[in-house]
């Protein structure tokens, strides 16, 4: 029985597998990988890029992707396009029953596609505050306000876990106050830790107490509680997201390939820091001269990930070889959400 996975979650260049990712998907660093829009033609190359990638190995692999609707939505063509989560919350302030009927079955639908291809996880739900300051937010954000975004939230993640897929929160404590983009430069805010918690940090809080399986923070330095940014803080993540808000489910780091992410040149620094932080899981993205020498430096043993930690997030592909086509579920979601993408 496998009993631990590697830290690593990486990604691949094509819509195959190639004899490099064979053997770097085969070390035993490497936990998980993630898929972009680069990877995907069809549901049918999908499916078989997915049981490709799970042949590699007999060690468990997690397969995730960015499937938030909107404007990040890597599958689109046979799959259904998902409406930004900030659509949701603007109908939350016309009608808030029919925005948390929708929500849940958005989350349910969103969930039960990428399962029926093979894949475990989509890195979701956004529980920054849309507080039109971020543009790399902006509307996918549930709301502007964290009462609202908890509810949509909670609904949400209800809908993915009744489809068999664990929900996970980003970007802690929340990136929604900076005006700067983590991709491209390291934020700063400086604001006292005390403000961050009666506002940004509500949904992360509630999620938490909520029983959310997994959180991914931010590429943020808040520069009057931490030097650091978050993602590489043992203070934010082992003092506050671990110790004072009692969170116990999985840590993703976001992508050290992020300029957000340059606290070093060197990548192998890079994972080994994010782990020194608290992080279970580090991605490390679009960069495969860097993944390289991460596999060929990084001591294996420390940088495993045990199974109480991963197992919660394999997919519940039971029902994988069923039509979702075929569910009432689906189609009703379908017809509601043509009247919100509209």
């Amino acid at each position: 029985m496998i009993y631990k996975i590697g830290c690593l979650i990486i990604d691949i260049e094509g819509k195959e597998i190639s004899n490099e990712d064979r053997e770097i998907l085969a070390h035993p660093l490497v936990g998980g990988l993630i898929l972009f829009t680069r990877n995907y033609e069809s549901r049918a190359q999908l499916k078989q890029l997915v049981q490709s990638i799970r042949s590699v190995r007999k060690d468990p692999l997690l397969i995730m992707v960015d499937q938030e609707g909107g404007r990040v939505q890597r599958f689109i063509n046979e799959f259904t396009r998902l409406p930004c989560l900030g659509a949701l919350g603007k109908l939350y302030d016309k009608d808030a029953d029919k925005a948390l009927y929708l929500t849940q079955d958005c989350g349910w639908l969103m969930a039960i596609e990428l399962l029926s291809v093979g894949i475990d996880l989509s890195l979701a739900p956004v529980l920054d505050l849309n507080k039109k300051m971020n543009q790399v937010i902006g509307d996918r954000s549930f709301h502007a306000d964290p009462i609202i975004v908890t509810k949509l939230a909670e609904v949400y993640i209800q809908g993915m876990q009744e489809a068999g897929m664990a929900a996970t929160g980003k970007h802690f404590p929340g990136h929604g106050s900076v005006s700067a983009d983590s991709h491209v430069s390291i934020p700063n805010d400086e604001r006292q830790i005390s403000e961050i918690e009666v506002n940004d940090m509500i949904p992360f809080v509630n999620l938490i107490k909520a029983g959310i399986a997994a959180i991914m923070p931010a590429h943020i330095v808040f520069t009057n509680v931490d030097a650091r940014p978050v993602g590489f803080s043992n203070f934010w993540l082992a003092e506050v997201l671990r110790k004072r808000l009692g969170f116990k489910g999985v840590i993703f780091s976001d992508d050290l390939n992020m300029k957000g992410a340059d606290i070093s040149s060197n990548y192998v620094d890079r994972v080994v820091l994010a782990r020194e932080a608290g992080c279970d899981f580090a991605l490390l993205c679009n960069n495969r001269h860097a993944v390289i020498p991460v596999l060929d430096h990084l001591n294996i043993k420390p940088h495993q990930v045990a199974k109480e930690k991963w197992g919660p997030l394999q997919g519940y592909f039971a029902h994988k070889h069923e039509s979702y086509k075929t569910n009432q579920r689906w189609h009703e979601t379908q017809q509601y959400l043509r009247f919100v993408n509209e």
